[in-house]
Protein backbone atom coordinates (compact mmCIF):
# COMPACT_ATOMS: atom_id res chain seq x y z
CA UNK A 1 0.00 0.00 0.00
CA UNK A 2 1.13 3.53 -0.68
CA UNK A 3 0.09 7.16 -0.82
CA UNK A 4 -1.27 8.88 -3.91
CA UNK A 5 -0.80 12.59 -4.45
CA UNK A 6 -3.38 14.83 -6.12
CA UNK A 7 -1.72 18.05 -7.33
CA UNK A 8 -3.61 21.21 -8.24
CA UNK A 9 -1.40 23.26 -10.56
CA UNK A 10 -2.04 26.81 -11.73
CA UNK A 11 1.38 28.40 -12.32
CA UNK A 12 5.15 27.76 -11.98
CA UNK A 13 5.08 24.59 -14.11
CA UNK A 14 8.82 23.96 -13.90
CA UNK A 15 8.57 23.75 -10.13
CA UNK A 16 5.42 21.62 -10.38
CA UNK A 17 7.33 19.20 -12.63
CA UNK A 18 10.16 19.08 -10.10
CA UNK A 19 7.74 18.35 -7.28
CA UNK A 20 5.89 15.67 -9.26
CA UNK A 21 9.16 13.85 -9.95
CA UNK A 22 10.06 14.07 -6.27
CA UNK A 23 6.75 12.50 -5.25
CA UNK A 24 7.18 9.70 -7.78
CA UNK A 25 10.77 9.05 -6.69
CA UNK A 26 9.40 8.57 -3.19
CA UNK A 27 7.02 5.88 -4.42
CA UNK A 28 3.84 7.98 -4.71
CA UNK A 29 1.75 8.05 -7.90
CA UNK A 30 0.61 11.54 -8.90
CA UNK A 31 -2.55 12.79 -10.61
CA UNK A 32 -2.37 16.42 -11.74
CA UNK A 33 -5.18 18.84 -12.36
CA UNK A 34 -4.21 21.92 -14.36
CA UNK A 35 -6.39 25.01 -14.25
CA UNK A 36 -8.40 25.34 -17.48
CA UNK A 37 -7.52 29.03 -17.65
CA UNK A 38 -3.94 28.00 -18.51
CA UNK A 39 -3.49 28.23 -22.28
CA UNK A 40 -3.19 24.99 -24.20
CA UNK A 41 0.40 25.56 -25.33
CA UNK A 42 1.69 25.76 -21.75
CA UNK A 43 -0.43 22.79 -20.76
CA UNK A 44 0.89 20.65 -23.64
CA UNK A 45 4.50 21.50 -22.76
CA UNK A 46 3.87 20.56 -19.15
CA UNK A 47 2.29 17.23 -20.10
CA UNK A 48 5.16 16.46 -22.47
CA UNK A 49 7.75 17.22 -19.78
CA UNK A 50 6.29 14.47 -17.58
CA UNK A 51 5.49 11.99 -20.33
CA UNK A 52 8.36 9.72 -19.30
CA UNK A 53 6.72 8.95 -15.93
CA UNK A 54 4.08 6.23 -15.96
CA UNK A 55 3.11 7.10 -12.40
CA UNK A 56 1.93 10.59 -13.41
CA UNK A 57 -1.48 11.14 -14.97
CA UNK A 58 -3.51 14.23 -15.91
CA UNK A 59 -7.24 14.51 -15.25
CA UNK A 60 -10.02 16.47 -16.92
CA UNK A 61 -9.50 20.20 -16.51
CA UNK A 62 -11.86 22.66 -14.82
CA UNK A 63 -11.81 26.43 -14.67
CA UNK A 64 -10.55 27.37 -11.21
CA UNK A 65 -10.90 30.61 -9.33
CA UNK A 66 -10.44 31.35 -5.67
CA UNK A 67 -13.60 30.83 -3.65
CA UNK A 68 -15.52 29.04 -6.42
CA UNK A 69 -16.65 25.50 -7.19
CA UNK A 70 -13.97 24.85 -9.83
CA UNK A 71 -11.36 23.95 -7.22
CA UNK A 72 -13.61 21.25 -5.78
CA UNK A 73 -14.53 19.96 -9.24
CA UNK A 74 -10.86 19.69 -10.17
CA UNK A 75 -10.11 17.84 -6.95
CA UNK A 76 -12.99 15.45 -7.59
CA UNK A 77 -11.81 14.65 -11.12
CA UNK A 78 -8.23 14.07 -10.01
CA UNK A 79 -9.32 11.94 -7.05
CA UNK A 80 -11.58 9.76 -9.21
CA UNK A 81 -8.72 9.14 -11.63
CA UNK A 82 -6.37 8.36 -8.75
CA UNK A 83 -8.70 5.73 -7.23
CA UNK A 84 -9.38 4.19 -10.64
CA UNK A 85 -5.79 4.09 -11.93
CA UNK A 86 -3.78 3.19 -8.82
CA UNK A 87 -5.47 0.41 -6.86
CA UNK A 88 -2.56 0.12 -4.43
CA UNK A 89 -3.21 3.62 -3.06
CA UNK A 90 -4.62 3.61 0.47
CA UNK A 91 -4.32 7.34 1.30
CA UNK A 92 -4.81 10.26 -1.08
CA UNK A 93 -2.84 13.39 -0.22
CA UNK A 94 -4.09 16.69 -1.66
CA UNK A 95 -1.34 19.17 -2.52
CA UNK A 96 -0.66 22.01 -4.94
CA UNK A 97 2.15 22.90 -7.26
CA UNK A 98 3.49 25.16 -4.50
CA UNK A 99 3.37 22.54 -1.70
CA UNK A 100 6.87 21.34 -0.87
CA UNK A 101 7.66 18.15 1.09
CA UNK A 102 9.81 19.04 4.09
CA UNK A 103 10.65 15.46 5.08
CA UNK A 104 11.46 12.42 2.93
CA UNK A 105 8.41 11.09 1.10
CA UNK A 106 9.11 7.58 2.45
CA UNK A 107 8.72 8.94 5.97
CA UNK A 108 5.25 10.27 5.11
CA UNK A 109 4.34 6.89 3.59
CA UNK A 110 5.54 5.07 6.70
CA UNK A 111 3.65 7.50 8.94
CA UNK A 112 0.36 6.88 7.08
CA UNK A 113 0.93 3.12 6.87
CA UNK A 114 0.93 3.03 10.66
CA UNK A 115 -2.48 4.79 10.60
CA UNK A 116 -4.33 2.91 7.82
CA UNK A 117 -7.85 4.01 8.78
CA UNK A 118 -7.17 7.59 9.86
CA UNK A 119 -8.34 10.59 7.85
CA UNK A 120 -6.31 13.78 8.32
CA UNK A 121 -8.62 16.66 7.52
CA UNK A 122 -9.22 19.84 9.46
CA UNK A 123 -12.96 19.83 10.11
CA UNK A 124 -14.79 22.07 12.58
CA UNK A 125 -18.25 23.55 12.80
CA UNK A 126 -18.71 27.26 12.11
CA UNK A 127 -19.21 27.97 15.82
CA UNK A 128 -15.78 26.47 16.53
CA UNK A 129 -13.90 28.24 13.74
CA UNK A 130 -12.06 31.40 14.83
CA UNK A 131 -10.11 32.00 11.65
CA UNK A 132 -12.75 32.99 9.10
CA UNK A 133 -12.00 36.39 7.59
CA UNK A 134 -14.57 38.39 5.63
CA UNK A 135 -17.66 38.48 7.82
CA UNK A 136 -19.31 35.27 6.52
CA UNK A 137 -19.42 32.28 8.83
CA UNK A 138 -22.67 30.32 8.83
CA UNK A 139 -24.06 32.58 6.10
CA UNK A 140 -21.71 31.05 3.55
CA UNK A 141 -23.88 27.93 3.83
CA UNK A 142 -27.30 29.61 3.78
CA UNK A 143 -26.86 32.28 1.09
CA UNK A 144 -26.10 31.94 -2.62
CA UNK A 145 -22.83 33.15 -4.12
CA UNK A 146 -23.04 33.05 -7.92
CA UNK A 147 -20.60 35.95 -8.37
CA UNK A 148 -16.85 35.94 -7.97
CA UNK A 149 -15.62 37.79 -4.90
CA UNK A 150 -12.43 38.85 -6.66
CA UNK A 151 -13.66 39.71 -10.13
CA UNK A 152 -17.15 41.00 -9.34
CA UNK A 153 -16.82 42.33 -5.81
CA UNK A 154 -19.59 44.88 -6.30
CA UNK A 155 -22.12 42.28 -7.49
CA UNK A 156 -20.98 39.89 -4.77
CA UNK A 157 -21.61 42.44 -2.00
CA UNK A 158 -24.88 43.72 -3.46
CA UNK A 159 -26.30 40.22 -3.93
CA UNK A 160 -25.42 39.31 -0.33
CA UNK A 161 -27.08 42.53 0.88
CA UNK A 162 -30.27 41.78 -1.11
CA UNK A 163 -30.48 38.27 0.32
CA UNK A 164 -30.08 39.60 3.84
CA UNK A 165 -32.70 42.28 3.20
CA UNK A 166 -35.34 39.80 2.06
CA UNK A 167 -34.34 37.12 4.59
CA UNK A 168 -33.38 34.56 1.94
CA UNK A 169 -32.04 31.28 3.35
CA UNK A 170 -30.95 28.15 1.52
CA UNK A 171 -31.92 24.79 2.95
CA UNK A 172 -28.94 22.68 4.01
CA UNK A 173 -29.29 19.11 2.68
CA UNK A 174 -30.63 16.69 5.23
CA UNK A 175 -28.10 14.53 7.00
CA UNK A 176 -25.10 16.88 6.89
CA UNK A 177 -23.77 19.48 9.30
CA UNK A 178 -21.56 22.13 7.65
CA UNK A 179 -17.93 21.96 8.69
CA UNK A 180 -14.95 24.04 7.66
CA UNK A 181 -11.19 23.63 7.61
CA UNK A 182 -8.02 23.73 5.60
CA UNK A 183 -8.27 22.80 1.92
CA UNK A 184 -5.23 20.52 2.21
CA UNK A 185 -6.23 17.09 3.47
CA UNK A 186 -5.18 13.44 3.39
CA UNK A 187 -8.09 10.96 3.18
CA UNK A 188 -8.24 7.18 3.12
CA UNK A 189 -9.43 5.41 0.00
CA UNK A 190 -12.48 4.19 1.90
CA UNK A 191 -13.61 7.69 2.96
CA UNK A 192 -12.77 9.39 -0.34
CA UNK A 193 -14.48 6.76 -2.46
CA UNK A 194 -17.58 6.93 -0.24
CA UNK A 195 -17.76 10.70 -0.83
CA UNK A 196 -17.27 10.43 -4.59
CA UNK A 197 -19.64 7.45 -5.07
CA UNK A 198 -22.44 8.64 -2.80
CA UNK A 199 -25.81 8.34 -4.60
CA UNK A 200 -26.71 11.77 -3.19
CA UNK A 201 -23.59 13.36 -4.60
CA UNK A 202 -25.49 15.34 -7.30
CA UNK A 203 -27.55 16.94 -4.51
CA UNK A 204 -24.44 17.77 -2.47
CA UNK A 205 -22.56 19.09 -5.51
CA UNK A 206 -25.46 21.33 -6.48
CA UNK A 207 -25.69 22.70 -2.95
CA UNK A 208 -21.96 23.30 -2.41
CA UNK A 209 -21.50 24.82 -5.86
CA UNK A 210 -23.20 27.96 -4.53
CA UNK A 211 -21.41 27.94 -1.15
CA UNK A 212 -18.71 30.54 -0.65
CA UNK A 213 -15.19 28.99 -0.69
CA UNK A 214 -16.49 25.40 -1.06
CA UNK A 215 -12.98 23.90 -1.14
CA UNK A 216 -12.80 24.67 2.59
CA UNK A 217 -16.13 23.00 3.39
CA UNK A 218 -17.10 20.28 0.84
CA UNK A 219 -14.76 17.45 1.85
CA UNK A 220 -14.59 18.78 5.42
CA UNK A 221 -18.37 18.33 5.76
CA UNK A 222 -18.82 15.01 3.95
CA UNK A 223 -15.84 13.38 5.65
CA UNK A 224 -17.80 13.69 8.90
CA UNK A 225 -20.52 11.50 7.36
CA UNK A 226 -18.32 8.63 6.19
CA UNK A 227 -15.07 8.62 8.15
CA UNK A 228 -14.66 6.22 11.04
CA UNK A 229 -11.59 7.99 12.46
CA UNK A 230 -10.89 11.67 11.80
CA UNK A 231 -7.93 13.60 13.12
CA UNK A 232 -9.03 17.20 12.67
CA UNK A 233 -5.70 18.55 11.50
CA UNK A 234 -3.80 18.94 8.28
CA UNK A 235 -0.44 17.35 7.60
CA UNK A 236 0.38 20.43 5.51
CA UNK A 237 1.88 23.46 7.19
CA UNK A 238 -0.09 26.50 6.04
CA UNK A 239 -0.10 29.84 7.83
CA UNK A 240 -2.30 32.84 7.15
CA UNK A 241 -1.97 36.53 7.92
CA UNK A 242 -4.61 38.75 9.53
CA UNK A 243 -6.32 39.24 6.14
CA UNK A 244 -6.68 35.51 5.55
CA UNK A 245 -3.94 35.44 2.90
CA UNK A 246 -1.41 32.59 3.04
CA UNK A 247 2.11 33.31 4.16
CA UNK A 248 4.67 32.63 1.44
CA UNK A 249 7.88 30.86 2.45
CA UNK A 250 11.20 32.18 1.11
CA UNK A 251 14.82 31.07 1.36
CA UNK A 252 15.32 32.74 4.72
CA UNK A 253 12.60 30.51 6.21
CA UNK A 254 14.76 27.40 5.87
CA UNK A 255 15.49 26.85 9.57
CA UNK A 256 11.94 27.80 10.49
CA UNK A 257 10.49 25.10 8.22
CA UNK A 258 12.90 22.48 9.53
CA UNK A 259 11.86 23.27 13.09
CA UNK A 260 8.17 22.60 12.35
CA UNK A 261 8.63 18.84 11.73
CA UNK A 262 5.73 19.04 9.25
CA UNK A 263 5.63 16.79 6.22
CA UNK A 264 4.60 19.43 3.67
CA UNK A 265 4.65 23.23 3.57
CA UNK A 266 2.24 25.51 1.70
CA UNK A 267 3.06 27.89 0.06
CA UNK A 268 6.68 28.09 -1.21
CA UNK A 269 7.90 30.84 -3.51
CA UNK A 270 8.85 29.38 -6.91
CA UNK A 271 12.23 31.15 -6.85
CA UNK A 272 13.22 29.93 -3.42
CA UNK A 273 16.10 27.90 -4.87
CA UNK A 274 17.69 27.25 -1.50
CA UNK A 275 14.51 25.64 -0.14
CA UNK A 276 14.10 23.39 -3.17
CA UNK A 277 17.73 22.30 -2.96
CA UNK A 278 17.50 21.63 0.77
CA UNK A 279 14.21 19.72 0.93
CA UNK A 280 13.81 17.90 -2.39
CA UNK A 281 16.09 15.07 -1.39
CA UNK A 282 15.12 11.62 -0.17
CA UNK A 283 17.91 10.85 2.24
CA UNK A 284 17.08 8.29 4.91
CA UNK A 285 19.51 10.02 7.24
CA UNK A 286 17.17 13.01 7.40
CA UNK A 287 14.23 10.98 8.69
CA UNK A 288 13.11 12.33 12.05
CA UNK A 289 10.25 10.12 13.11
CA UNK A 290 8.83 13.12 14.97
CA UNK A 291 5.17 14.02 15.13
CA UNK A 292 4.36 17.10 12.99
CA UNK A 293 4.19 20.07 15.33
CA UNK A 294 3.49 23.41 13.62
CA UNK A 295 2.89 24.87 17.09
CA UNK A 296 6.66 25.19 17.44
CA UNK A 297 6.64 28.13 15.07
CA UNK A 298 3.23 29.60 15.90
CA UNK A 299 4.83 32.14 18.23
CA UNK A 300 6.97 33.48 15.38
CA UNK A 301 3.96 33.84 13.07
CA UNK A 302 1.94 35.52 15.81
CA UNK A 303 4.77 37.97 16.32
CA UNK A 304 4.93 38.58 12.56
CA UNK A 305 1.20 39.31 12.41
CA UNK A 306 1.50 41.67 15.36
CA UNK A 307 4.43 43.47 13.75
CA UNK A 308 2.56 43.63 10.44
CA UNK A 309 -0.60 45.12 11.90
CA UNK A 310 0.84 47.30 14.66
CA UNK A 311 4.50 47.84 13.87
CA UNK A 312 6.99 49.01 16.44
CA UNK A 313 5.82 51.56 19.02
CA UNK A 314 5.97 55.04 17.57
CA UNK A 315 7.44 53.98 14.21
CA UNK A 316 5.47 54.71 11.05
CA UNK A 317 6.65 53.53 7.63
CA UNK A 318 5.05 53.78 4.20
CA UNK A 319 5.32 50.01 3.78
CA UNK A 320 3.61 49.32 7.11
CA UNK A 321 1.33 52.31 7.66
CA UNK A 322 -1.23 51.15 10.25
CA UNK A 323 -4.96 51.67 10.03
CA UNK A 324 -6.40 54.36 12.26
CA UNK A 325 -6.14 53.42 15.93
CA UNK A 326 -4.21 50.23 15.04
CA UNK A 327 -0.87 51.75 15.88
CA UNK A 328 1.25 50.05 18.52
CA UNK A 329 1.63 53.18 20.60
CA UNK A 330 1.37 56.68 19.16
CA UNK A 331 4.96 57.51 20.09
CA UNK A 332 8.00 55.42 20.90
CA UNK A 333 8.83 56.76 24.34
CA UNK A 334 7.82 59.06 27.19
CA UNK A 335 7.97 62.82 26.83
CA UNK A 336 6.76 65.87 28.75
CA UNK A 337 4.49 68.72 27.74
CA UNK A 338 4.29 71.93 29.77
CA UNK A 339 1.55 74.51 29.51
CA UNK A 340 1.95 77.89 31.15
CA UNK A 341 5.33 77.27 32.81
CA UNK A 342 7.32 79.22 30.24
CA UNK A 343 4.92 82.15 30.59
CA UNK A 344 5.01 82.19 34.40
CA UNK A 345 8.75 81.65 34.97
CA UNK A 346 11.82 83.35 33.59
CA UNK A 347 14.31 81.03 31.87
CA UNK A 348 12.20 77.96 32.63
CA UNK A 349 13.68 75.86 29.80
CA UNK A 350 17.37 75.97 30.86
CA UNK A 351 16.35 75.43 34.49
CA UNK A 352 14.33 72.32 33.67
CA UNK A 353 17.10 70.94 31.41
CA UNK A 354 19.64 71.41 34.22
CA UNK A 355 17.45 69.75 36.88
CA UNK A 356 16.21 66.76 34.84
CA UNK A 357 18.87 66.25 32.15
CA UNK A 358 16.13 66.24 29.52
CA UNK A 359 16.17 68.02 26.17
CA UNK A 360 13.83 70.96 26.72
CA UNK A 361 12.38 72.79 23.73
CA UNK A 362 10.29 75.91 23.53
CA UNK A 363 6.90 75.98 21.81
CA UNK A 364 7.34 73.32 19.11
CA UNK A 365 3.96 74.26 17.64
CA UNK A 366 4.35 78.04 17.72
CA UNK A 367 2.70 79.78 14.79
CA UNK A 368 5.90 81.34 13.44
CA UNK A 369 8.35 78.43 13.85
CA UNK A 370 9.13 75.25 15.78
CA UNK A 371 11.20 76.40 18.74
CA UNK A 372 13.77 73.61 19.03
CA UNK A 373 16.25 73.52 21.87
CA UNK A 374 18.79 76.38 21.47
CA UNK A 375 16.46 77.52 18.64
CA UNK A 376 18.11 75.32 16.05
CA UNK A 377 16.71 75.50 12.53
CA UNK A 378 16.91 71.71 12.09
CA UNK A 379 16.78 68.83 14.54
CA UNK A 380 17.18 65.05 14.73
CA UNK A 381 15.15 63.18 12.15
CA UNK A 382 15.68 65.91 9.54
CA UNK A 383 13.01 68.01 11.25
CA UNK A 384 12.77 71.60 10.10
CA UNK A 385 11.53 74.53 12.14
CA UNK A 386 9.41 75.66 9.18
CA UNK A 387 5.77 75.75 10.35
CA UNK A 388 4.42 74.95 6.87
CA UNK A 389 6.34 71.66 6.83
CA UNK A 390 5.44 70.82 10.42
CA UNK A 391 1.75 71.52 9.94
CA UNK A 392 1.46 69.19 6.95
CA UNK A 393 1.21 66.40 9.53
CA UNK A 394 1.58 67.64 13.11
CA UNK A 395 1.31 64.14 14.60
CA UNK A 396 4.12 62.73 12.46
CA UNK A 397 6.26 65.73 13.39
CA UNK A 398 6.05 64.73 17.04
CA UNK A 399 6.37 60.98 16.50
CA UNK A 400 9.45 61.61 14.35
CA UNK A 401 10.96 63.79 17.07
CA UNK A 402 10.41 61.16 19.78
CA UNK A 403 11.59 58.28 17.57
CA UNK A 404 14.73 60.09 16.42
CA UNK A 405 15.75 60.94 20.00
CA UNK A 406 15.20 57.53 21.61
CA UNK A 407 17.08 57.32 24.90
CA UNK A 408 16.78 61.03 25.62
CA UNK A 409 13.76 62.56 27.33
CA UNK A 410 12.10 65.33 25.33
CA UNK A 411 10.06 68.18 26.80
CA UNK A 412 8.38 71.15 25.16
CA UNK A 413 5.95 73.97 25.81
CA UNK A 414 2.38 73.99 24.51
CA UNK A 415 -0.23 76.68 24.95
CA UNK A 416 -3.29 78.27 23.39
CA UNK A 417 -1.14 80.50 21.14
CA UNK A 418 0.19 77.38 19.37
CA UNK A 419 -1.27 75.37 16.50
CA UNK A 420 -3.86 73.13 18.19
CA UNK A 421 -4.17 70.14 15.85
CA UNK A 422 -1.88 68.14 18.11
CA UNK A 423 -4.03 68.61 21.23
CA UNK A 424 -6.05 65.40 21.04
CA UNK A 425 -3.03 63.28 20.08
CA UNK A 426 -1.21 64.43 23.20
CA UNK A 427 -4.27 63.71 25.32
CA UNK A 428 -4.63 60.15 23.97
CA UNK A 429 -0.92 59.25 24.09
CA UNK A 430 0.00 57.13 27.16
CA UNK A 431 3.62 58.26 26.74
CA UNK A 432 2.73 61.91 27.33
CA UNK A 433 3.24 63.55 30.70
CA UNK A 434 1.26 66.79 30.64
CA UNK A 435 1.48 69.56 33.23
CA UNK A 436 -0.67 72.67 32.72
CA UNK A 437 -1.01 75.87 34.71
CA UNK A 438 -4.27 77.19 33.32
CA UNK A 439 -4.58 80.90 32.68
CA UNK A 440 -0.87 81.68 32.35
CA UNK A 441 -1.43 82.90 28.82
CA UNK A 442 -2.61 86.13 30.47
CA UNK A 443 0.87 86.90 31.87
CA UNK A 444 2.41 87.94 28.50
CA UNK A 445 -0.69 90.06 27.86
CA UNK A 446 -0.34 91.69 31.25
CA UNK A 447 3.33 92.50 30.61
CA UNK A 448 2.76 93.80 27.08
CA UNK A 449 2.30 97.45 26.23
CA UNK A 450 -0.78 97.21 24.04
CA UNK A 451 -4.22 98.75 23.83
CA UNK A 452 -6.54 97.19 26.38
CA UNK A 453 -9.33 96.61 23.84
CA UNK A 454 -6.98 94.46 21.78
CA UNK A 455 -5.83 92.59 24.89
CA UNK A 456 -9.41 91.83 25.91
CA UNK A 457 -10.24 90.38 22.50
CA UNK A 458 -7.09 88.23 22.45
CA UNK A 459 -7.64 87.09 26.06
CA UNK A 460 -11.13 85.84 25.20
CA UNK A 461 -9.79 83.90 22.21
CA UNK A 462 -6.89 82.34 24.15
CA UNK A 463 -9.16 81.33 27.02
CA UNK A 464 -11.56 79.60 24.64
CA UNK A 465 -8.72 77.67 22.99
CA UNK A 466 -7.18 76.62 26.31
CA UNK A 467 -10.55 75.54 27.61
CA UNK A 468 -10.94 73.18 24.62
CA UNK A 469 -7.45 71.80 25.25
CA UNK A 470 -8.24 71.18 28.91
CA UNK A 471 -11.47 69.42 27.90
CA UNK A 472 -9.42 67.03 25.76
CA UNK A 473 -7.03 66.35 28.64
CA UNK A 474 -9.94 65.65 30.99
CA UNK A 475 -11.95 63.53 28.55
CA UNK A 476 -12.63 59.80 29.17
CA UNK A 477 -10.46 58.99 26.14
CA UNK A 478 -7.38 60.72 27.53
CA UNK A 479 -4.56 58.30 28.39
CA UNK A 480 -1.81 60.80 29.11
CA UNK A 481 -0.66 61.44 32.68
CA UNK A 482 -2.20 64.85 33.25
CA UNK A 483 -1.79 67.38 36.05
CA UNK A 484 -3.67 70.67 35.90
CA UNK A 485 -3.43 73.60 38.29
CA UNK A 486 -5.13 76.94 38.12
CA UNK A 487 -2.67 79.81 38.22
CA UNK A 488 -3.94 80.91 41.63
CA UNK A 489 -3.49 77.44 43.14
CA UNK A 490 -0.04 76.98 41.65
CA UNK A 491 1.32 80.27 43.01
CA UNK A 492 0.22 79.30 46.52
CA UNK A 493 2.84 76.48 46.63
CA UNK A 494 4.97 76.44 43.46
CA UNK A 495 7.80 74.32 44.93
CA UNK A 496 5.47 71.44 45.73
CA UNK A 497 4.08 71.42 42.19
CA UNK A 498 7.53 71.73 40.58
CA UNK A 499 8.84 68.89 42.74
CA UNK A 500 5.95 66.70 41.60
CA UNK A 501 6.60 67.44 37.94
CA UNK A 502 10.35 66.81 38.19
CA UNK A 503 9.83 63.53 40.06
CA UNK A 504 7.51 62.27 37.34
CA UNK A 505 10.04 63.18 34.66
CA UNK A 506 13.06 61.63 36.34
CA UNK A 507 11.33 58.73 38.06
CA UNK A 508 13.05 59.69 41.32
CA UNK A 509 11.53 60.89 44.58
CA UNK A 510 14.57 61.21 46.81
CA UNK A 511 16.16 64.29 45.31
CA UNK A 512 14.57 67.46 46.67
CA UNK A 513 14.61 70.71 44.74
CA UNK A 514 16.91 73.35 46.21
CA UNK A 515 16.22 76.07 43.69
CA UNK A 516 13.41 77.16 41.43
CA UNK A 517 13.23 79.40 38.36
CA UNK A 518 12.47 83.02 38.99
CA UNK A 519 8.79 83.89 38.68
CA UNK A 520 7.77 87.00 36.76
CA UNK A 521 6.76 89.97 38.89
CA UNK A 522 2.99 89.75 39.06
CA UNK A 523 2.37 92.96 40.97
CA UNK A 524 -0.81 94.42 39.52
CA UNK A 525 -1.81 91.17 37.78
CA UNK A 526 -4.92 90.81 39.92
CA UNK A 527 -6.07 94.29 38.95
CA UNK A 528 -5.41 93.42 35.30
CA UNK A 529 -7.76 90.48 35.58
CA UNK A 530 -10.33 92.66 37.28
CA UNK A 531 -10.09 95.13 34.42
CA UNK A 532 -10.82 92.29 31.98
CA UNK A 533 -13.91 91.44 34.00
CA UNK A 534 -14.97 95.06 34.01
CA UNK A 535 -14.72 95.09 30.22
CA UNK A 536 -17.03 92.06 29.95
CA UNK A 537 -14.42 89.28 29.60
CA UNK A 538 -14.46 86.81 32.51
CA UNK A 539 -10.98 85.18 32.99
CA UNK A 540 -12.13 82.11 34.94
CA UNK A 541 -9.22 79.73 34.08
CA UNK A 542 -6.81 81.53 36.46
CA UNK A 543 -8.80 80.52 39.51
CA UNK A 544 -9.59 82.87 42.38
CA UNK A 545 -6.82 85.40 41.85
CA UNK A 546 -6.99 88.23 44.46
CA UNK A 547 -7.18 91.85 43.42
CA UNK A 548 -4.39 93.86 45.03
CA UNK A 549 -5.89 96.97 46.70
CA UNK A 550 -3.02 98.09 48.94
CA UNK A 551 -3.51 101.63 50.27
CA UNK A 552 -1.05 104.19 49.01
CA UNK A 553 0.30 104.85 52.53
CA UNK A 554 0.84 101.16 53.37
CA UNK A 555 3.80 99.05 52.38
CA UNK A 556 2.85 96.01 50.32
CA UNK A 557 2.90 92.61 52.05
CA UNK A 558 5.85 90.49 51.08
CA UNK A 559 4.96 87.51 48.88
CA UNK A 560 5.22 84.00 50.26
CA UNK A 561 8.78 82.83 49.63
CA UNK A 562 9.23 79.75 47.48
CA UNK A 563 12.98 79.85 46.82
CA UNK A 564 14.77 77.26 48.93
CA UNK A 565 18.47 77.72 49.64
Amino acid sequence: MTVGVVMLVHTAFERAEQLARHWVDGGCPVVIHVDKTVDNAKYDRFVAALADLNQVKFCRRHRCEWGTWGLVAGTQSASELMLKSFLQVRHVFLASGACMPLRPVRELVRYLDSRPRTDFIESATTSDVPWTVGGLDHERFTLRFPFSWRKNRYLFDRYVAVQRLFGFRRRIPEGIVPHMGSQWWCLTRQTLSAILQDPDRPLYDKYFSKVWIPDESYFQTLARVYSVNIESRSLTLSKFDFQGKPHIFYDDHLQLLRRSDCFVARKVWPRADRLYQAFLIDDAATMKGAEPNPGKIDRIFSKAVDRRTKGRPGLYMQSRWPNKDWENGITSGPYSVFGGFGELFENFEPWLAKITGARVHGHLYARDRAQFDARQSHFNGALSDEPAIRDQNPQMFLTNLIWSTRGERQAFQFGPSDAQKISWMIAKDPNAQVAVISGCWAVPLFMSNRNFADLRHEAAQLQRIENEHLAALRSPWAKARVRIWTMADFIESPMEALQLVVDEMTGKTSRRLTEAPRMHNLTGFGQFLQNLKNQGMHPYLMGDFPVETTPLNQAPKPRKPYLVK
